[in-house]
Order: C-alpha cells, then sequence, then structure tokens
C-alpha cells in the first residue's frame, strides 16, 4: 500500500474543493467572445469606411480648391496680360503720335530749307542763269517762279519752280535739295503734263527740262542726264549747266 504524501493530500483537497464549470456555462462564454469579436471587426470596418469616405472628402476638396485656385490664377494671368496689352497699346500710340509729331517737325524743318533753297535760287541763280542758258545758245526774256497748272476741266495739276521762256521755247526747271531718281522720274511725267497742257491750249512752243541741286550724287546726275534734262549745280562760287549729249541730247517735249 502505496504512502500518499503531504503534498499530494494537499492537492486532492484544493480540486475537491473547486467547483468545475458546466457545459452550458464554457458554450455562453465561447458565444459571448465570438460576438465580441463580431462587433469588434464591424466596429474596424466602420472605421475603415469612415477613414475611407473622409480621405474622400479631403481629396475631393483638395481637388476643388486647385481648380479653384487654378481657376483664380488663370483669370489674374488673363487680367494682367490684358493689362499688359492695355499698356503696351497706349505706349504703342504715344509713341507713334509722339514719332508723328517728329516726322511734321521734320517736314517742317526740311520745308523751310526748300524754301531757303528756292530763295536762293530766287535772287541770286535766277539771273545768272538766264545768262547761262543765254551763253548756250537760249534767249529768254520771261522768268517765272511756283507757278501752278490747275486744269480742271482736262484734270492736269502740276507745279512749276521756275520757267524760262521766249517766244519758242520755254525751260522748266526743278530744284531740288537733293534729287533722287524717282524726281527725275516725276519731272518726266510733270514734261508730259506741261506738253498735255500746252497741246489742249494752242501752245506750241518747245519744252525743255532741267534740275537743280545743291548736292548730286554720281548716279542721279547721270539718270537726269540720260533722259535729257540739263543739270544745274553749284561749282566755286558760282554754278554750272551740264547739258545732254550724244544719243542723250536735251530731250524735247
Amino acid at each position: 500500500m502505496s504512502t500518499i504524501t503531504s503534498k499530494e493530500k494537499n492537492i486532492r483537497r484544493a480540486i475537491s474543493g473547486r467547483k468545475v464549470p458546466s457545459f452550458r456555462t464554457v458554450w455562453a462564454s465561447l458565444q459571448e467572445t465570438r460576438e465580441m469579436m463580431r462587433e469588434s471587426d464591424e466596429r474596424f470596418k466602420q472605421e475603415m469606411k469612415e477613414n475611407a469616405e473622409r480621405f474622400e472628402q479631403e481629396k475631393k476638396e483638395a481637388a476643388e480648391r486647385f481648380e479653384r485656385e487654378k481657376k483664380e490664377a488663370a483669370e489674374r494671368f488673363e487680367q494682367e496680360k490684358k493689362e499688359d496689352n492695355e499698356r503696351f497699346e497706349r505706349q504703342k500710340k504715344e509713341d507713334n503720335e509722339r514719332f508723328e509729331r517728329q516726322i511734321k517737325e521734320t517736314n517742317k524743318q526740311l520745308g523751310k530749307l526748300g524754301n531757303r533753297f528756292g530763295e536762293v535760287i530766287e535772287y541770286m541763280v535766277v539771273p545768272n542763269l538766264i545768262q547761262k542758258f543765254h551763253d548756250m545758245g537760249f534767249v529768254f526774256d520771261k522768268v517765272h517762279h511756283q507757278t501752278d497748272i490747275e486744269d480742271r476741266e482736262n484734270k492736269i495739276f502740276t507745279e512749276l519752280d521756275i520757267s524760262l521762256e521766249n517766244g519758242d521755247k520755254v525751260m522748266i526747271v526743278e530744284v531740288k535739295s537733293k534729287p533722287k531718281t524717282e524726281d527725275i522720274a516725276e519731272h518726266i511725267e510733270r514734261m508730259e503734263k506741261v506738253r498735255l497742257h500746252a497741246d489742249l491750249h494752242g501752245d506750241k512752243r518747245t519744252f525743255l527740262g532741267a534740275i537743280a541741286s545743291m548736292v548730286f550724287s554720281d548716279n542721279v546726275k547721270q539718270f537726269a542726264l540720260k533722259n535729257g534734262f540739263y543739270v544745274i549745280e553749284p561749282s566755286g562760287e558760282t554754278f554750272i549747266i551740264t547739258a545732254p549729249e550724244g544719243e542723250y541730247s536735251p530731250r524735247e517735249w
């Protein structure tokens, strides 16, 4: 027969005094635990859903804020662009007006210079001009300054700076400070108008042309001579007249 130790006695005594739970109690406890887990899972899912909804709302608000700021930035850019364009147009207009004033002032000064040059021709050159042409075989007994042809009936309009005349010939002198080839071409047109006007009024005299200037470039001088014009230019304290020669003999209208 085995001997039971005091330790074993104590264990048996403890077990015999404890109440063992029933199956129903254990099952109820398991059910309660599962319900707690289910509720915890639902709370987690609800929090996830709420977080997702909150994230989507914040993302939507951020997108709307971005679009609003982009629109405002675009509107500011368009406004600044409009203001810049208005400033540019205003500055352009002011520059154009200032340029027009400068052009008018320059033309005014050139006009004064042209008038002074015309006065020089009238008071100093014309008397000698008659003598110079006399030395070349022309005898002019009439001089006209700044003559206008205004034939409204036949629509013939032109201006003549100087006209030297006699009963047979008329020398039409165009005065330019520094002529261009375009001025020579215009004088040809002027001579044709004078010829037409003379024919319409029974004037059968011969018309010749000349260009007078303080400064002639070589190509313009040669162009004038090739078109049959006399060239009048300064030489020392007086002036000289160059006549077209050879195949470029003085042209008659």
